[in-house]
């Protein structure tokens, strides 16, 4: 029971990522939108790691470990796996872009992560969010 209190914190600080996502894409900050959705991946990803007892490595792509261990995850999270995998994969790449841009190229932020990019984002932290939520309360039971 003390793993899934756990998640459920991690799951609380996804939440408020996703907000402010959904948030900073309103406003045209697409960088930090797509900052904050890889956050909030990360956290759902290690969230429903948590639950399960699985430790895993102090980086923010966990998609590897998480495709490890995927039997013991129920069917329905399952059929899921890659579609979270694929997102952690996306969001990891885009993280360093939206801090700092193109430096080698010398492109800001705002030039190199545009709106679609953050919308994409913020979809996919919305659905790992609310993915991970409902194994999480299942398991609460």
């Amino acid at each position: 029971m003390r793993l899934v209190k756990i998640a459920q914190s991690y799951l609380k600080q996804a939440e408020a990522r996703l907000s402010d996502a959904e948030d900073a894409y309103r406003e045209g900050n697409h960088p930090y939108a797509v900052r904050l959705s890889q956050e909030c991946v990360e956290l759902s990803l290690k969230a429903v790691l948590k639950a399960v007892g699985i430790e895993y490595p102090k980086v923010h792509d966990v998609s590897d470990v998480l495709l490890s261990v995927k039997q013991r995850f129920p069917e329905w999270f399952q059929r899921e796996l890659n579609h979270l995998s694929e997102s952690s994969k996306i969001l990891v790449k885009k993280r360093e872009l939206s801090f700092y841009g193109g430096e080698e190229a010398f492109l800001s932020p705002d030039e190199v992560i545009g709106k679609d990019d953050a919308k994409d984002a913020v979809e996919r932290a919305g659905k790992a969010f609310t993915l991970c939520r409902k194994l999480v309360k299942e398991l609460e039971d």
